[in-house]
């Protein structure tokens, strides 16, 4: 039996709060994710963001990310 988990918060959990982070706290956040081993990220929500403003500029936070290491990486449709 194995378990996959995929992290979330950048998300789910971001988009929750008053504080709007930005673009380098989110790749910075992400990043450290990524380095702590998590190999499934849910990075960013394509959202309006006068819907919710605090997952403005995904594209801006995927660009800001190193490269990706791994076959896994790759966006969500």
């Amino acid at each position: 039996m194995s378990v996959t988990i995929c992290e979330v918060g950048p998300r789910d959990g971001l988009q929750n709060l008053p504080r709007l982070f930005s673009v380098q706290e989110r790749a910075h956040l992400i990043a450290e994710l990524a380095a702590a081993g998590l190999r499934q990220i849910e990075a960013v929500s394509m959202v309006n963001p006068a819907r919710v403003p605090q997952m403005a500029d995904a594209e801006a936070v995927l660009e800001a990310l190193p490269p990706c290491r791994r076959s896994s990486c790759r966006p969500w449709s």
